[in-house]
């Protein structure tokens, strides 16, 4: 498997991994500059040589992982008999340095309703190196002509199509996801609410709407759903950055987007 390939199925399980690359060499070497090895929690694809280097650079890309490091780090290696080694000897005689980048399980996001702002959204958060779902009660919605604006996205798009039970979709997602819920259907919200209440892991619940929607959604919750007003509490609503208070769907777009990208670099600190 290549590497690349490597990367894509890590990337794909939604496992943290790190990409080991030999960045330079002098003299001897077992593999020359550009050489790449994939590490994830319990399988390597690759080489960047074998030997006392290779071992120490999967030893540490398994503690990186371990603990979810984000940032690179460069490793030196001389490759001679008069280095006390932790793997063995290698004595080929030159010296190399190996790159650990760091690759991390992307954020994922679930806009349910592709509508007029859902649909702006997307195209926002599609510039974004995340796993984008997006779900829809109504096919037309999700027409291909309709999300060709995403063809050229930085996300991975997931498009889910829900004629009767959107709702369903969340226990699929991954692990984390940030859902946003902003249907046509002020029933279908209701609904979709109640169920991400109910699904512990999820991260964060934002829903659109306006302060009185939201009066009727929480007493509904609290009496129908049975859910505690701390449970109910997770949700956020409105959402967006309250001093953004345009109303065209660009703009309301833009507003979520950013709220959202800034609880992203929340997370991070």
């Amino acid at each position: 498997m290549t590497w690349i390939a490597a990367v894509a199925r890590l990337r794909a399980r939604r496992e943290f991994g790190v990409l080991v690359t030999v960045a330079t060499v002098r003299g001897h070497a077992p593999r020359d500059a550009g050489a790449k090895l994939v590490v994830g929690q319990s399988q390597t694809w690759g080489s960047i040589g074998g030997g006392n280097c290779e071992a120490v650079a999967i030893d540490r890309a398994r503690e990186m992982i371990a603990v979810a490091k984000s940032e690179p780090e460069l490793i030196d290696f001389a490759l001679n008999d008069k280095v006390n080694n932790q793997h063995g000897v290698q004595c080929c005689g030159g010296t190399i340095s190996v790159l650990l980048e760091p690759l991390p399980v992307v954020r994922a996001v679930a806009v349910f309703g592709l509508g007029h702002v859902g649909l702006e959204l997307a195209r926002i958060l599609a510039r974004q190196d995340i796993d984008l779902h997006l779900i829809d009660s109504r096919a037309e919605m999700l027409a291909k002509e309709r999300l060709d604006v995403l063809s050229d996205s930085a996300a991975q798009v997931h498009v889910h199509h829900t004629p009767l039970l959107p709702e369903e979709v969340l226990e699929e997602l991954p692990r984390g996801t940030h859902v946003l819920i902003m249907t046509h259907d002020h029933a279908e919200d209701a609904a979709l609410c109640d169920a991400a209440l109910r699904s512990s892991h999820l991260g964060s619940i934002g829903l659109i709407g306006s302060a009185a929607k939201w009066v009727r959604f929480r007493k509904r919750l609290s009496t129908e759903g049975g859910h505690d007003d701390a449970t109910i509490d997770r949700i956020k609503t409105p959402i967006g950055l309250a001093d953004i208070t345009g109303k065209e769907p660009a703009t309301i777009a833009v507003s979520v987007a950013a709220d959202l990208l800034r609880a992203f670099e929340n997370e991070a600190d």
